[in-house]
């Protein structure tokens, strides 16, 4: 394990480096100089060349990605065009909304989504057992954005049980209200998450159901659902943590969405401002940012399969030796 541990840290290492240079060659594609952001329509030559040294454009490209990558390596990040605050300040801070979002919506669709999937596997046959079917197929076509609104007009707007938007200036020293702030957002990741998580709960635990161990453990005496606990949920589980590792990585992604919905200060709406207001160290920021919490999202998720199915850990010995 320890040798797997090392390699896959290696290659975590190695996709930061590929992730960081296509950021940095797709930030470079963008039509305009950063420097443009620091100067007034109508600035003069020695205006535009000082701003330019300023942002290191007009270094060579080989230098300005050394010095990309050793910034990122240290989480150096710069200081906004627009506030002159240092960037990773701000995405420490808008971060404290955007992980407790996803984390709390993540748990959520894993309370919802893994009870009711065995569910509809076991009793597919049933008339309820459909409807989960039916309702998770319905939940997956409908969009994010159009379930968040759904929930604020219902309970903000006629029940005014919550909050319609908004998240309260002094963050989370105002716990009760930060938490009332979250609510909507995170019932809406919740529906949209587990909509898709129920399927694939379902197609795992159909599979174990017709397993050869399953059947021999049922002609042993083991009741169905002791036979589950016991033999089911581990097998069963090793392709749903893949699962649950994409659909955490896309919702960290996605929150974007969510966040405009309600007017939440996360890390998606940091990154909308800084495109519409050229505030190119933001931009950059939250985007290196986000690819690393992505990778690591899909690092955790390969150890946990290996430390769930032996089998894994036993390939991976085999290989090495």
């Amino acid at each position: 394990m320890l040798v797997y541990l090392l390699r896959r840290s290696a290659i975590l290492l190695v996709s930061v480096l590929l992730a960081s240079a296509v950021l940095f060659v797709l930030l470079r594609l963008l039509p305009g100089d950063p420097a443009n952001a620091l100067v007034s329509v109508g600035a003069d030559a020695e205006q535009i060349e000082a701003a330019r040294r300023q942002v290191g454009s007009n270094l060579p490209l080989l230098q300005q990605f050394l010095h990309f990558l050793a910034n990122i390596a240290v989480f150096d990040f710069g200081v906004s065009f627009v506030s002159g605050a240092p960037v990773l300040g701000e995405i420490g801070g808008r971060l404290m909304v955007t992980l407790p979002l996803t984390l709390a919506a993540f748990a959520g669709s894993i309370l919802i989504a893994v009870p009711i999937g065995i569910l509809a596997a076991v009793r597919q046959r049933t008339w309820y057992g459909a409807l989960i079917s039916i309702v998770s197929q319905l939940g997956i076509a409908v969009p994010a954005f159009w379930i968040g609104i759904l929930l604020v007009t219902l309970f903000a707007v006629n029940l005014q049980l919550f909050p319609s938007g908004g998240f309260p200036d002094d963050g989370w020293t105002a716990p009760a209200e930060s938490i009332q702030a979250l609510i909507l957002p995170v019932l809406t990741i919740t529906l949209v998450m587990s909509a898709s998580l129920i399927r694939y709960v379902r197609s795992a635990t159909e599979d174990i159901l017709s397993s050869d161990y399953l059947r021999t453990a049922r002609a042993l005496g083991a009741t169905l659902s002791g036979a589950l606990v016991r033999h089911g949920i581990r097998n069963g589980a090793v392709p749903v943590i893949s699962i649950l590792g994409i659909e955490l990585a896309s919702t960290l992604l996605g929150a974007v969405v969510i966040e405009r919905v309600f007017a939440l200060p996360g890390l998606g709406s940091m990154l909308l401002l800084g495109i519409e207001q050229r505030d190119y160290p933001n931009v950059q920021g939250v985007l290196v940012v986000s690819t690393l919490l992505v990778l690591i999202v899909g690092f955790l998720a390969d150890v946990l399969q290996r430390l769930v199915d032996p089998r894994l850990r036993e390939r991976v010995t085999g290989g090495a030796s």
